[in-house]
């Protein structure tokens, strides 16, 4: 999680930094293998040097961004839990509880679908 310190730094606000750093965390234990890094002063962990998922925070939400496909394939499971997306994109309020089974799900996914990928993001 060292990785990750400068940027958890720099959130202004002590209950949306101790949040995101609660699922960074949350995402580096569940996920020992995913390498945690820094890219576009993002957040995010790859897998064999391909991207499997991403967070940045807002003022009103944490935005996770595990790519398009991935969007697409659980369009429905992130309308169901209620939050709002574009097509590369989710976001979790900050006064809302995290469905941590539906990012395990979407994680457990890129990583499987990207098992063959050389590439860094699907083409």
């Amino acid at each position: 999680m060292e990785v990750f310190a400068k940027y958890l730094a720099g959130i202004d606000n002590p209950d949306h930094r101790d949040r995101t750093e609660e699922i960074l965390a949350w995402v580096a234990n569940k996920f020992p293998n995913l390498e945690p890094q820094i890219k576009w002063n993002t957040p995010m962990f790859s897998d064999h040097g391909t991207f499997i998922i991403g967070f940045s925070t807002a003022k009103n939400h944490l935005s996770v961004s595990p790519e398009e496909k991935t969007m697409v394939h659980f369009a429905d499971e992130i309308a169901q839990a209620g939050y709002s997306a574009t097509k590369g994109l989710f976001r979790i309020p900050w006064n809302e509880p995290v469905n941590y089974e539906l990012l395990e799900k979407i994680i457990e996914f890129n990583i499987k679908d990207k098992a063959d990928c050389s590439t860094f993001w699907r083409k």
